[in-house]
């Protein structure tokens, strides 16, 4: 298990605790009602880009939508960690 710290505007939104069953970092955040953009959920139109703040993630498969140095894609990522993140 892993605590994900949802920041949205600078400001904590949420803590969740993101578990193995979950599958994708995206998986957790709907489970436990955070609200965020997504669509393909494959990796390919990086709608669910967010802004890892601290922490590190792997991704399941690499995605292949463009990620800025600093930003993930939760729909195709685990945290392998304790993580950070900035809703955009």
């Amino acid at each position: 298990m892993s605590k994900v710290t949802v920041h949205r505007n600078g400001v904590i939104e949420t803590e969740i605790e993101f578990v193995n069953t979950d599958a994708t970092l995206l998986n957790s955040l709907q489970k436990n009602s955070v609200d965020m953009l997504y669509h393909c959920k494959e990796g390919f139109c990086g709608a669910c880009r967010c802004k890892l703040k601290s922490g590190s993630i792997s991704y399941i498969n690499e995605p292949l939508a463009f990620v800025r140095k600093g930003e993930i894609l939760t729909c195709c990522s685990v945290p392998n960690e304790d993580i950070e993140i900035e809703i955009l």
